[in-house]
């Protein structure tokens, strides 16, 4: 009988509710399976069976305890949690060769292809009356640092959520006259497409920075960028994102002009007097 395709439960949790039920040879096989959780993918199942000790048949038998038809089907879920950023090694070792190439490819997309709406966004956030920017789980940190470089480039920027704050806290009463930016990659928390229909709302222009997946968030706001995240490692990267808030940064900068120069200049001598960054 074939299982079930629709079951998302994760190899670990098949395990552990499992595991009281499970042979002791079957025990060893689960018991090296969680050791290599990390990497599970790259193995073929003949290898697992050699590193728990136990025979092929074991192996292939606790798959089917576990819901499983095959290891086939295993690396199948495996590929599928890491296409939705779920940090897990698909490919074997890490190459920095490859990392490299995927990185490139992912910068060359996104400055090739975006100008226009890195254009049409720093057109926004240098008329706006305010600029909120928001990052949740692994989005906060380039909504973070985009903060950071607009607040160079102009007065009342923020980040949210603040600590200690809601969304509706820093979002509730923004208008046409303000902007925000919406940093949404992929592992967003349910409650972004709800956010950006409150920002909709009430007629605040949103420009949306994130990766492939969520392009169909983009009919909720004004200006949708782009990014590709995906590596061949465990783990999404945000160097095509960075690059992005260098170029828009820098675009608002120019858009804003001399109030802008004198303004990061201000705050060059502020940091200097404060003694907040090293001189040379």
């Amino acid at each position: 009988m074939m299982t079930d395709t629709s079951d998302v439960r994760p190899i670990e949790s098949r395990i552990a509710e499992r595991y009281p039920t499970l042979s002791p040879q079957e025990r060893r096989a689960a018991d090296a399976l969680l050791d290599h959780l990390d990497d599970l993918a790259i193995y073929r199942a003949a290898e697992l069976a050699e590193l728990a000790g136990v025979s092929k048949a074991t192996m292939s038998r606790l798959f089917r305890r576990l819901d499983y038809d095959d290891f086939t089907q295993v690396r199948e879920q495996l590929r599928t949690m890491r296409s939705s950023g779920v940090p897990v090694t698909v490919d074997g070792a890490p190459s920095v060769e490859h990392h490299v190439r995927a990185e490139t490819e992912h910068l060359q997309r996104v400055l090739h292809t975006a100008e226009p709406a890195i254009e049409r966004a720093a057109e926004l956030l240098a008329a706006s009356a305010s600029v909120t920017v928001v990052g949740l789980r692994n989005s906060y940190p380039v909504a973070l640092h985009l903060a950071q470089q607009l607040g160079q480039a102009r007065a009342r920027v923020r980040v949210s959520p603040a600590p200690g704050q809601s969304l509706s806290d820093d979002l509730v009463g923004l208008g046409p006259e303000h902007a925000a930016v919406v940093v949404a990659f992929r592992r967003r928390p349910p409650q972004v497409p709800g956010l950006l229909r409150l920002l909709r709302e009430e007629g605040t222009p949103v420009v949306l920075l994130g990766d492939p997946s969520g392009r169909r968030l983009a009919r909720h706001g004004d200006v949708w960028i782009e990014c590709g995240a995906s590596t061949q490692t465990a783990f999404d990267s945000y160097a095509a994102a960075m690059s992005v808030v260098a170029a828009l940064s820098a675009r608002v900068l120019d858009r804003v002009g001399p109030d802008a120069t004198a303004r990061a200049a201000a705050i060059d001598a502020s940091y200097r007097l404060v003694g907040e960054i090293e001189a040379g």
